[in-house]
């Protein structure tokens, strides 16, 4: 039986995109009987929790980062040697590229030397965190030259790993031009059975209309950060209501270190409500389903699962002019893309799409969602896995 080993540093419980991976991962290990997936998870305790015979969860007692965020940090080979010399699997799969990869390369060696080597690509950070906030503050040139050493810096995490995975085209290509090793696509999916427009509430869509059925309403389940484009939003909110004739109606879910922003903004408005962390998957497809419109204005997304989820219950996208939002809502045909990253052009975009044929828009969101799933994705993944362990074996 193939055995998998993943780890990664961007898990978090109350995280988006990544733990939505994670999750998906389990979930599919959890019911099959092919494989074995063995999750080394960041916790405050270390246990192993044995799911099925396809799934077992390693939790390591790792370092919790301060203030807002529920991140902890493996970095020591004392807390992943142990779980490699146990299961001697046949790929790891390394999710965060921050010192993690040296430390789990350097385990493997000690513990599982026949174990090949993974990386998924689940932030784009020589763009994200380094090139463009460089580039904002510094110049073109300094924001060039950091993107360059951030890539210089992913090599060497990545040196020696038989490939990386992207699930967003651009960032593969980016991935293969600045020279990290064999990148391979792998799309990301969606249970575009939980998502769906079936799952519109109308006792909640009444009370987010709030008497004025003409009122737009949106949910932002998204990082309270600036990278996510909460910023543009709340900074778009008084323009909107200019341009509306009423105020808007947005219910923002989640945390980060833009929390305190939120939180002023639904004591400032009586139509901005914030219901923190959303842990029911049901209760985040009920809120999808039964607003206006999706946000997707993070340019540095690498598939944008959120995107997909929104699209999925039938909401049509202002989309970032770059990364996966991009991708989706172009391919889709279902959205407007943010000219230009200000609170100005965002009002514009919102109400150029409120105001066009949304029922169409709706229509080819779901369409184009209904094209992924996740049980296609970890199938895919799988047969990845199995062709690295053979070709390594010819």
């Amino acid at each position: 039986m193939l055995t998998v080993v993943d780890i990664n540093n961007f898990w978090s419980p109350s995280g988006g995109g990544v733990r939505r991976y994670h999750l998906q991962k389990m979930a599919f290990y959890e019911k099959q009987h092919e494989a074995l997936s063995v999750f080394i998870m960041p916790d405050s305790k270390t246990f192993t929790e044995v799911r099925s015979d396809g799934l077992i969860i390693e939790h390591v007692q790792a370092f919790k980062f301060p203030g807002n965020w529920e991140y902890r940090f493996i970095w020591k080979l004392s807390q992943v040697v142990p779980v490699l010399a146990k299961y001697k699997p046949d790929i790891i799969e390394v999710g965060s590229p921050y010192i993690l990869p040296t430390v789990v390369r350097r385990a493997a060696r000690r513990a599982s030397p026949e174990s090949k080597l993974v990386g998924f690509w689940h932030a784009d950070f020589p763009v994200t965190y380094v090139g463009r906030p460089v580039a904002k503050k510094l110049g073109v040139g300094a924001g060039t030259f950091a993107r360059k050493e951030a890539f210089w810096y992913a090599r060497k995490e990545f040196k020696g790993f038989d490939c990386i995975q992207a699930s967003s085209k651009e960032a593969m290509a980016r991935l293969r031009k600045n020279g990290l090793p064999d990148p391979r696509w792998i799309p990301l999916g969606c249970d575009i059975n939980m998502f769906s427009p079936s799952k519109r509430d109308e006792s909640l869509v009444a009370e987010l209309k709030a008497g004025n059925p003409e009122r737009l309403t949106m949910f932002f389940p998204h990082r309270h950060c600036k990278e996510k484009g909460i910023d543009l939003l709340l900074g778009a909110y008084d323009i909107l209501v200019q341009k509306l004739g009423h105020e808007p109606a947005i219910v923002f879910a989640g945390t980060g270190p833009s929390l305190p922003l939120v939180e002023d903004a639904a004591k400032k408005y009586e139509h901005v409500r914030y219901i923190g962390f959303v842990n029911s998957v049901d209760e985040m497809a009920r809120y999808y389903a039964s607003v206006d419109l999706g946000l997707a204005l993070s340019g540095w997304e690498t598939f944008g699962l959120s995107i997909l989820e929104s699209m999925a219950s039938g909401n049509a996208q202002i989309g970032a002019a770059a990364g996966a939002a991009f991708e989706h809502v172009t391919e889709s045909g279902a959205g407007t893309i943010l000219k230009e990253r200000t609170p100005e052009s965002l009002a514009d975009a919102i109400v150029e799409l409120y105001r066009s044929d949304m029922q169409s828009m709706k229509q080819k969101a779901r369409a184009y969602a209904e094209k992924f799933s996740w049980d296609d994705c970890f199938k895919r993944q799988l047969e990845l896995y199995r062709q690295i362990c053979n070709k390594n074996r010819e």
